[in-house]
């Protein structure tokens, strides 16, 4: 018992440093009481996948997405939650990564960047950097990205205060 205690408490620890090195450089680690109902219409993008054609019609459809409610961000808050090979689209760069013989074309991201005008925000999750063994420092430090604890966890607890779940492919 005490060896799984020690476990845990590595997890914990290992997690803290994570976290710590990706709050010096400016990123915003929410936790779970940090995530609010919007209170017009709430909706998440679930991203968990690498292919950028499919995260291109992503970002097509939370484009039409606001359209629809004229663009106003008074009335839509949309969240890109990602996880697994979803993190890449938000890495400085793939090196190190398991997609480091990859390329990911820039357009997509300054895609992602202009519906941030929006409001369009996306949460990272750090399970995913763990697990992968990737430095929270190779993410992009913006305004509008955060960490969450769990990607999976977070699309959960987002549907339960009322979010609309939506999933690409």
């Amino acid at each position: 018992m005490t060896t799984s205690r020690r476990g845990v408490f590595g997890l914990f620890a290992l997690a803290a440093s994570g976290v710590a090195a990706a709050a010096a450089e400016g990123s915003r680690h929410l936790k779970f009481s940090d995530l609010k109902k919007f209170a017009g219409t709430a909706v998440l993008y679930h991203v968990d996948f690498g292919e950028p054609a499919r995260f291109g019609q992503v970002l097509n459809n939370i484009t039409n997405h606001y359209a629809a409610y004229n663009n106003d961000p008074k009335k839509i808050k949309i969240v890109i939650v990602t996880h697994s090979q979803g993190v890449k689209y938000f890495l400085k760069d793939l090196s190190g990564s398991p997609w480091e013989k990859e390329t990911v074309d820039p357009a997509i991201y300054n895609r992602f960047v202009e519906l941030t005008k929006l409001g369009l925000e996306a949460y990272l999750c750090e399970v995913t950097f763990k697990r992968l063994n990737l430095d929270p420092e190779k993410a992009k430090v913006e305004s509008f990205i955060s960490w969450v604890p769990s990607g999976v966890a977070t699309v959960g607890d987002l549907q339960a205060k009322g979010y609309s779940y939506l999933k690409v492919g």
